[in-house]
């Protein structure tokens, strides 16, 4: 025969019910308000032993039912109201005998209760949450994966005080540390002291500390500029540039002048110093201001030339002189001079034609007072007043000296001319962007002769020109016995060309001849009789007006 089956004792027994006369009596008198739990008397359930927040352990199963999963959790019992003192703590409900009958009795599940203690229900049936880390190892149960969904779970009245309060259950952002908000407010501190100073200051700026307006400026900066700026070009010529006043009998003029060497040699254009013929007073003042007087030592009418000395002068600085033949049409120049007698103005341009023939001065009916140029033309700004000037290319060499300009109202197409330069009150047309200098290579020569020899020489070819010819061309009138009859030039031979260069007019062959010096050698294209013909012909000399 099997073992009996143990005996249980109903008054211990969950859902096991009594008579009334066997019900155990409470221990204390009956609370005349009902209050729960303490109302009428009644069976009354063991209360759950004091828990965890991490949760219990889960329960085993009776005999013979299926085995529950470790891994389940199983809900807190909501803590209620403590009780009063001297009340003997409930004892604890027996685990079932492997003999009862297979029935496993979950513990969140409480006892009957009578009808004056109404069963208090679970508040919460949410998951379990995990566990504290610093929970009492011998309470909680092992941590579970499942993160807890109710953030009350997680708090823990066994565990140490934190520093910082609860966080939402799932939260892993740290609470922020208090090296970030000072260093924030370190810098709304920097922007909001920088916008208070920044408007300090442009008030300070705008109304000066005593009311006063201040206005901004640049620093002073060095004076040094580049050695092929204009500034740096005229810069070192200006010591080397002069202007002339020149009073006579009946005329006064302005011009402006070139020192060629330390003993005072100053190059300028005959025009300017012709009013003071041969009683005129010269004076000639410095870019630094020294004035003194200047006498003529030569002049050329036909090339438009005059050198004039100073003496007593120490420190002069001669102008360096260039090579008009490596000029090219566009090349930057830059003039110096005194237009309209403002002193040491300074234009720029550009070289817009080269060997351009122009002819000034004079009446030109007999050639005689006629100056003849093979010019470089320009646009760099040139007056009456700039004449006898210097042209200076972008290195700051002497290129050309300015003598002539084609105004608004010069339309005889001659190149014109700008006569004495003004400074007696009469109307003068200014620069129209046609300004014409003769090159320093012509220059060069004829200063030169003048100083040693108090005149120059001019290359020519001998004969007589018919200065009533209209058609292309310069036309012989009479071959003479000089050295255009040697080479073989008759009366009426027609000269078109000049090496190669054409020639449109008496004029132009005469510019074209006086380019080059005595004793050149010319190759001139000619017709005759319906036929072209060349010759060479060595040019002579003859001594300048």
């Amino acid at each position: 025969m099997g073992a009996e089956p143990p005996v249980s004792d109903p008054a211990t027994t969950p859902g096991v019910s009594l008579p009334p006369a066997e019900r155990p009596k409470p221990l204390h008198d009956p609370d005349p308000y009902s209050t729960p739990p303490y109302g009428a008397p009644g069976p009354w359930a063991p209360a759950p032993p004091v828990q965890h927040p991490g949760g219990v352990p889960a329960p085993r199963a009776v005999s013979g039912a299926p085995a529950a999963d470790p891994d389940a959790h199983v809900p807190l019992v909501p803590d209620g109201p403590p009780a009063p003192a001297g009340t003997p703590a409930p004892a604890p409900v027996p685990p079932a005998d492997a003999s009862a009958p297979d029935t496993a009795v979950p513990e969140d599940v409480p006892a009957p209760l009578t009808d004056s203690a109404p069963a208090t229900p679970n508040p919460d049936p949410a998951p379990t949450p995990t566990p504290a880390p610093d929970a009492h190892p011998d309470l909680d149960p092992a941590p579970s994966a499942t993160p807890p969904l109710n953030p009350w779970h997680r708090y823990d009245p066994w565990a140490p005080k934190t520093p910082f309060p609860l966080q939402q259950a799932g939260s892993s952002r740290p609470a922020r540390p208090r090296r970030r908000t000072l260093l924030t407010s370190a810098l709304v501190l920097a922007l909001v002291a920088g916008g208070v100073g920044g408007v300090v200051g442009a008030s300070i700026e705008r109304g000066g500390l005593g009311g006063d307006i201040v206005l901004s400026q640049a620093g002073e900066e060095g004076g040094g500029r580049a050695a092929d700026s204009v500034a740096g070009i005229a810069a070192r010529a200006l010591p080397s540039v002069v202007t002339l006043r020149v009073t006579g009998d009946d005329a006064t003029g302005t011009g402006t002048g070139i020192v060629l060497d330390g003993r005072g040699d100053i190059l300028t254009n005959n025009h300017v110093v012709r009013p003071g013929g041969g009683g005129g007073a010269i004076s000639v003042r410095f870019s630094g201001g020294q004035t003194v007087k200047g006498e003529v030592v030569g002049r050329d009418v036909g090339y438009d030339l005059a050198v004039v000395r100073v003496r007593g002068v120490r420190g002069l600085r001669a102008m360096p002189l260039g090579n008009s033949d490596n000029v090219r049409v566009g090349d930057p120049v830059v003039a110096i001079g005194a237009p309209f007698g403002l002193d040491n103005t300074v234009t720029a341009g550009i070289v817009s034609a080269r060997e351009r023939p122009i002819t000034t001065g004079g009446d030109g009916s007999d050639g005689s007072g006629v100056s003849y140029v093979d010019a470089l033309q320009t646009d760099a700004s040139i007056n009456p007043g700039n004449s006898g000037g210097p042209l200076l290319d972008a290195r700051g060499l002497l290129v050309g000296v300015n003598s002539a300009i084609r105004s608004a109202d010069d339309l005889d197409g001659d190149g014109g001319g700008d006569g004495d330069d003004g400074g007696d009150g009469a109307e003068q047309s200014g620069s129209i962007g046609l300004g014409f200098a003769i090159p320093v290579n012509q220059a060069k020569r004829v200063a030169e002769e003048l100083i040693n020899k108090g005149k120059a020489t001019h290359p020519v070819i001998g004969v007589t020109l018919d200065l009533d010819y209209a058609g292309d061309g310069a036309r012989v009138a009479t071959p003479g016995t000089g050295p255009g009859a040697k080479a073989g030039l008759r009366a009426g031979d027609v000269i078109t060309q000049v090496d190669g260069e054409p020639v449109h007019t008496g004029d132009e062959l005469v510019v074209r001849t006086r380019a080059h010096r005595p004793g050149d050698r010319l190759r001139l294209t000619l017709r005759r009789g319906g036929e072209e013909l060349t010759v060479s012909v060595v040019l002579g000399s003859a001594t300048g007006d």
